[in-house]
């Protein structure tokens, strides 16, 4: 009943750009504190940015994170990306609002392939 979708990846030039969209189901994601992570290829899942509930938007590097409530979604906006920033990315619940999830084992999805490559 509960699910977060992740979306917005492909293929991109080094110095390029993407939008990435986390959309939720099933609950309300403003409620929440929601991180955006990332595995790379032979690594561990890392943390990469995150925003708070009562933030509509927060700077990271060179990548914004902003709520669209009407929509139920939360965008990362990369912007300058490296060979270094492939990966599948994720988002999910963050703070101690999150353990509501823990009945569901966490809302983790299969991510959003991100490939920046000449």
């Amino acid at each position: 009943q509960v699910q977060l979708v992740e979306s917005g990846g492909g293929l991109v030039q080094p110095g390029g750009s993407l939008r990435l969209s986390c959309a939720a189901s099933g609950f309300t994601l403003d409620y929440y504190a929601i991180g955006w992570f990332r595995q790379a290829p032979g690594k561990e899942r890392e943390g990469v940015a995150c925003i708070s509930s009562n933030d509509g938007s927060t700077y990271y590097a060179d990548s914004i994170i902003s709520r669209d409530n009407a929509k139920n979604t939360v965008d990362l906006q990369m912007n300058s990306l490296k060979t270094e920033d492939t990966a599948v990315y994720y988002c999910h619940p963050e703070g101690v609002r999150a353990a509501d999830f823990l009945p569901y084992g966490g809302l983790w999805g299969q991510g959003t392939l991100v490939t920046v490559s000449a």
